[in-house]
């Protein structure tokens, strides 16, 4: 009977091995396996980071170059149109606008360094336009209606305004919005279409504004006394507007007093102040001309009442 080192040897001899040689190792495919794998993961980085990690390190640079630079563009487009003598609005506006079209340029120009092209890049955002443009359509509404205000002009930066509901000083027009500073000092942000869609009311458009004060007095009071008393108090306010008339006139006969609008005109600049004088001097003028303000009252009659406590009725005295 054959032993099992002899069947082994007859097989190695078969094989064309040596039989006399020592017995190798099996290898595992496993660890041949992961091995691979790791090796191949490492190469497959390494041309990666080689091919791609110069290109994004480049496109990040350009990026933060280029935003910086299109700030730096917008502040030098703003000095430059002013100086020459180009409406601040307008000079913000284009600035914005240049600013904008310079990062979509670069913006580009970094998908040209991943490889690419432009004009691929722009057929397929022509495409890409299209759809969001309509799923858009309120943001394209108000980018319009910043291109209309800038046109049209109805108001500029500094104006006072009320606007869609909203009352402040113009700070800046942009692309898509508005921006107002209201008198307590708040940030209104409105959307163009909301305003250009809507009543536009410029306060401060004309230089000269008019300045009314009602008051009621009473009707004992005189009309031609009241008339010159009024006139002095409102002649007497410091820093109206020169060739501008000063009015006092009727406007009703209320339930318990005459009603007077007293006018004067005052520039943008002094209208607070010039009303707030205006209210004081014709208070302290009335008084001087003890003219009476009253105050709503309403007078009575009951003939009935009237002849009971005539003829001693004691229901005067609560009885």
């Amino acid at each position: 009977m054959l032993s099992l080192d002899k069947v082994l040897s007859a097989v190695a001899m078969a094989q064309g091995a040596d039989p006399a040689a020592p017995a190798q190792p099996a290898v595992s495919t496993a660890s041949l396996t992961a091995g691979d794998w790791w090796r191949g993961a490492l190469e497959k980085s390494s041309v990666l980071l080689t091919e791609y990690g110069f290109r994004v390190a480049g496109a990040l640079v350009f990026l933060i170059g280029a935003w910086m630079v299109s700030a730096w563009l917008v502040r030098m487009m703003v000095r430059g149109l002013t100086k020459a003598h180009v409406d601040v609005t307008l000079a913000k506006f284009l600035a914005n606008v240049a600013r904008w079209g310079l990062l979509v340029l670069v913006g580009i120009a970094c998908l040209g360094i991943f490889g690419v092209p432009a004009t691929s890049f722009v057929t397929v955002l022509g495409t890409v336009g299209l759809a969001v443009g309509l799923a858009v359509q309120g943001s394209l509404s108000h980018l319009a209606a910043g291109i209309m205000l800038m046109i049209f002009r109805p108001f500029r930066v500094g104006d006072a305004v009320v606007v869609a509901g909203q009352a402040g000083v113009v700070d800046e027009i942009e692309l898509f919005s508005t921006r107002l500073d209201t008198g307590d000092n708040r940030r209104v942000i409105i959307p163009n279409g909301q305003i250009f869609g809507a009543i536009i009311v410029n306060v401060t458009h004309h230089e000269v504004r008019k300045v009314e004060v009602n008051v009621g007095v009473g009707y004992s009071a005189g009309v031609d006394a009241t008339r010159a008393t009024l006139l002095r108090a409102a002649s007497g306010v410091k820093e109206l507007a020169e060739g501008r008339p000063v009015d006092a006139v009727i406007q009703n006969l209320s339930a318990s007093s005459v009603d007077w609008t007293v006018s004067v005109w005052a520039k943008n600049a002094h209208f607070g102040a010039v009303r707030q004088q205006l209210v004081q001097r014709i208070k302290e003028e009335l008084e001087n001309a003890e003219i009476d303000i009253p105050y709503p009252q309403m007078v009575v009659h009951t003939p009935a009442f009237a002849g009971r406590v005539s003829n001693g009725d004691p229901a005067r005295n609560g009885h």
